[in-house]
């Protein structure tokens, strides 16, 4: 797939890339990229409910009643789950079972998300990014001229860059972030995606 490539205002040169065709012209998966955000989103939660057991619950441990004698069942103290304030049978213990996709799954995951992109034509790619000024009307010029402004967008980089950030970090569509740690489900919610050279040349590494 031949693509334009965008100066760091925004503005199309004449220059031209030929983005890999084995990461953005892949086979869509789609029941594997379903699978993939499935699990990326199941990985986010905490797990934080959790009930006390009768071991745990603070309270006497004397014996209610005595054993024998009263007619009524035997009972040892009063933090048995059938009783009001005891231990509770079979809670949630506060475990979180982590899902897992194996590496090439992953891969093809975010090979499939990325060509279902590529497809819909929203990739971007700009040829330099690391001289821009640190300032943020350079970032919105450079959106402007993308004809992306107020548009969710997605700009990800090879390394982090501090001018980059300090232009982009205070547009509020715009988020900022690391093509090594990219997957399905950011590729997926994205929006717009904006890359630099450098960053396809680590994504073809990776992928």
């Amino acid at each position: 797939m031949k693509v334009t490539i965008y100066d760091k205002n925004g503005q199309k040169t004449e220059k031209q890339m030929i983005l890999p065709k084995e990461i953005f012209e892949a086979k869509i998966n789609l029941p594997l990229m379903a699978q993939a955000v499935k699990v990326f989103l199941a990985n986010q939660r905490t797990a934080s409910p959790k009930a006390k057991t009768r071991s745990e619950v603070t309270g006497s441990t004397r014996k209610i009643l005595r054993q024998k004698g009263t007619g009524r069942a035997r009972h040892g103290d009063n933090k048995a789950p059938i009783f009001v304030g005891g231990g509770k049978a079979h809670g949630p213990i506060g475990v979180k079972k982590r899902l897992t996709l194996s590496k090439k799954m992953r891969q093809a995951a975010l090979r499939s998300a990325l060509s279902a992109k590529a497809k819909e034509g929203v990739i971007f790619v700009v040829d330099d990014l690391t001289k821009i000024a640190p300032k943020t009307k350079k970032a919105v010029k450079f959106i402007d001229n993308l004809g992306i402004n107020g548009k969710k967008a997605t700009l990800y980089l090879s390394e982090n860059n501090d001018n980059i950030i300090r232009a982009f970090g205070n547009l509020p569509n715009i988020a900022i972030g690391l093509a090594n740690k990219l997957n399905a489900y950011q590729a997926l919610s994205s929006g717009r995606i904006i890359f630099t050279k450098e960053t396809v040349k680590v994504l073809k590494e990776r992928l």
